[in-house]
């Protein structure tokens, strides 16, 4: 039994060393796209000033769909923040989905509004509309209240009622730089026939200085998690999705912020009210339509255009916000799940899909099951230790080295952090994280397996101190 038991620990051991291998090869390949792409990108923009693109006829309007649900203390100033955006022609829709709290009654104090008879046609499904409300003083502004139905019923709803051809669906409790617009519109300016949607980089909110809806001062979070999730961010965004769109492989425009063009998104059908991670889901399903129908297309994510967005700072909220999310990736992909190593839907099926759902879905499964069978050899001590310490130390080696890379990453692309000290400090982080933050995300995602064949259908709110709440960090 101990022999057998033996053997196939270290069939699992060079195994696990093999995936190990490959993930971070594609990572630091990523990471090496990144640092191309953004300085290609930095190359392409240097002479491009945002007055002409304000001043093209050729910029077409924007819907911004904001859903909000129990956001009464960030609602507000969301909202201003979106009324200020330097852009010729956008409006603003807010889709209050049913909040429990006082969301509806402060955007009605706030900006004075009032209730319409507004008749709008119903393209796409979702829970009835209980009023329509407008700002007199801006008319820029839409209120739209219905029952819930959760995020992608609400934006749903935003579509039906969206006067102009792209829309940007944005989280209610983020605020957007005044330029994103005109950064993000580009790629409908240079490629209007074949840009079906474009992204830009989400940054945490978490320690920065708000007045009048703008981040005025950047600083780093001073909580511990914050910090963790900031590296987080930044390999997500400025080393995996400018990697991935550079080989055409994008599967995901985050829902805190993207622009697309409303007619492709209604004729795939909208948002898939059931959906738990809508905004995945809306870009597999937008390239299977695409695909299908034999569209040329391409999906852009840009490193410019920020969003800033508030992150969990307890355990308890990280743990539900990531469960949600790897439960809406799996959901994603068994409701795609034919279009995986499917030759027709080219380097979506043959190549993205199968790098999502090898390294990223089942990635926690794999990384949790090299723990037990390493716990349950040090029982029958089976355990090789030279080789188990190597292993250690190239992991640590290797996830610092990507995290620094992406730290990296950000000082070149867009040096928002204005002290050298904040840059030494996260540098510490990045081996800080390979301790026990990775391990315990790597428990949440794969229990969200689990909590996904059991049918749970939470979608895991946080509790947010509202942007007035931020304290800059000293």
């Amino acid at each position: 039994m101990i022999g057998l038991l033996s053997v196939l620990f270290h069939i699992f051991s060079y195994l696990v060393l093999i995936y190990f291998l490959l993930l971070n090869g594609f990572y630091i390949f990523f990471m090496a796209l990144s640092f191309f792409g953004i300085s290609r990108y930095r190359h392409r923009t240097e002479y491009v000033r945002m007055e002409e693109i304000f001043l093209s006829p050729l910029a077409k309007p924007i819907s911004i769909i904001a859903p909000a649900y129990n956001e009464e203390n960030s609602i507000v100033e969301s909202v201003r923040n979106l009324l200020s955006l330097e852009y010729p022609q956008y409006e603003v829709i807010v889709v209050n989905d049913g909040s429990t709290d006082a969301t509806l009654k402060k955007l009605i104090e706030a900006f004075s509004l009032k209730k319409t008879q507004w008749v709008f046609r119903k393209v796409v499904d979702h829970k009835p509309v209980l009023g329509i409300y407008v700002c007199p003083a801006n008319p820029k502004l839409i209120v739209v209240d219905k029952l819930n139905g959760k995020k992608a019923d609400a934006m749903n709803a935003g579509l039906n009622i969206a006067h102009y051809p792209l829309f940007c669906a944005v989280d209610s409790d983020c605020l957007i730089d005044r330029d994103c617009l005109l950064k993000v519109v580009r790629p409908f300016l240079e490629d209007p026939e074949r840009t079906a949607g474009v992204g830009g980089i989400v940054r945490l909110i978490n320690g920065c200085t708000v007045k009048s809806g703008q981040v005025t001062r950047i600083r780093l979070p001073r909580n511990i998690l914050a910090r963790f999730q900031t590296l987080e961010y930044f390999r997500a965004f400025l080393g995996g999705r400018i990697g991935m769109s550079l080989v055409k492989s994008i599967l995901i425009i985050s829902g805190a912020f993207g622009v697309f063009r409303k007619d492709l998104i209604l004729k795939c059908g909208g948002y898939r009210p059931a959906s738990i991670g809508e905004d995945l889901d809306l870009v597999v399903r937008l390239r299977k339509y695409l695909h299908d129908h034999k569209i040329p297309y391409t999906i852009h994510f840009l490193p410019d255009p920020i969003c800033w967005t508030e992150v969990p700072e307890t355990l308890r909220a990280l743990r539900k916000q990531r469960n949600r999310w790897h439960r809406g990736l799996i959901e994603a992909f068994m409701y795609s799940r034919r279009m995986i190593f499917n030759p027709r839907y080219g380097v979506t099926g043959l190549f993205a899909m199968p790098f999502y759902l090898i390294f990223e879905l089942f990635g926690p499964l794999i990384e949790l099951l090299g723990y037990a069978i390493f716990i349950l050899c040090l029982l029958f001590r089976l355990v090789d230790y030279p080789f188990a310490f190597i292993f250690f130390l190239l992991s640590i080696a290797l996830g610092t080295l990507l995290s620094v890379a992406a730290l990296l990453l950000e000082e070149f692309s867009l040096r928002r952090f204005p002290r050298t000290s904040d840059v030494l400090l996260m540098a510490v982080y990045c081996i800080l994280e390979n301790i026990f933050y990775r391990q315990y995300l790597a428990f949440v995602r794969g229990k969200a397996f689990i909590d996904y064949f059991r049918g749970k259908k939470e979608w895991g709110a946080m509790d947010k101190k509202g942007f007035s709440a931020e304290i800059p960090c000293p």
